[in-house]
């Protein structure tokens, strides 16, 4: 019976086979030998450097002169934002004076909100109204003209902000403050400026009733003088409620004989500091007379 031989490969049987795979190999060695890896080429660019950043810098300082439409609230806080108002425009407060602080105290940088630093615009301000109004203390006092200050915010003072600024108001009723329309330097040079800023009482001093406003509002008493108490106090210490209550009596009594149409007819009233007051800075009284103009 005649046989078939099984058919070979081109290179025919298990050697074959074993030939064609050492081939293949061989091939697959040659290739990856071929194929060198190339360091990625350096980037000769230069790197971009970082924008620095400019701090913003602080807002511009007051100016004396410039008029604000505060309300109670605004006025008694330690900061204010608002911007000014044309003094010829309803307005309730003005700066009279700007100035510095100092904020190092014994090589330490001292809070722009720390006690130190506004007892250094409690102490400044009071003493640069008087000059701007064109008044004595005494003619001060006599009115419901006051001062209050500012400072910067903490985050101004971030900025390089370190100015002060004094405000002055007058509070006629309570929690109110009054209205100008004016221009308030050396309001209280000349008698008519006194007269439209003098204080007024809505009642007997002392009464419950009684309260500050400006004489152009309804009133039955009027502030005459001023009564100064300073000498009784040791060491600026208040003298007590006794003290300072007797030291008016006759100063007062006799302020209001003064200038009574009767003599032998007459009242009169006296407003002492408190404690509070005293340690604020009022060591003076003021002696009254009814006034139903």
């Amino acid at each position: 019976m005649a046989g078939r031989q099984p058919a070979l490969g081109l290179l025919g049987g298990d050697h074959g086979m074993r030939v064609a795979l050492l081939l293949v190999a061989a091939l697959l060695l040659s290739a990856c030998t071929s194929d060198e890896k190339k360091e990625p080429a350096a980037d000769d660019s230069p790197t971009p450097s970082a924008t620095p950043t400019v701090a913003p810098p602080p807002p511009p300082p007051p100016t004396v002169g410039a008029c604000y439409r505060l309300s109670y609230d605004e006025a008694l806080a330690p900061t204010n934002a608002d911007a000014p108002v044309p003094c010829t425009k309803p307005h309730t407060s003005q700066t009279f004076a700007i100035g510095e602080l100092d904020l190092v105290a014994n090589g330490h940088l001292l809070a722009v909100d720390s006690q130190a630093v506004r007892n250094q615009v409690a102490k400044r301000c009071p003493t640069e109204l008087a000059p701007y109004l064109g008044a004595t203390q005494d003619q001060l006092r006599l009115s419901l003209l006051r001062p209050v200050w500012f400072t910067p915010t903490i985050e101004e003072s971030d900025l390089g902000a370190g100015w002060y600024r004094c405000d002055v108001i007058a509070v006629s009723g309570e929690r109110t403050l009054a209205k100008f329309d004016r221009d308030l330097a050396k309001g209280l040079a000349k008698p008519a400026g006194r007269a439209e800023f003098a204080m007024c009482g809505t009642a007997e001093p002392g009464s419950k009733a009684f309260q500050h406003v400006l004489c152009r509002e309804d009133h039955t008493w009027k502030a005459i003088s001023v009564l100064d108490l300073s000498d009784l106090g040791r060491g600026g210490r208040y003298p007590g409620v006794k003290a300072v209550q007797q030291a008016g009596q006759d100063p007062c009594a006799e302020a209001a004989r003064a200038i009574a149409s009767d003599a032998l007819d007459y009242e009169w009233g006296y407003e002492w500091p408190t404690a509070d007051q005293w340690g604020a800075g009022q060591t003076y009284g003021r002696c009254w007379s009814p006034d139903p103009a």
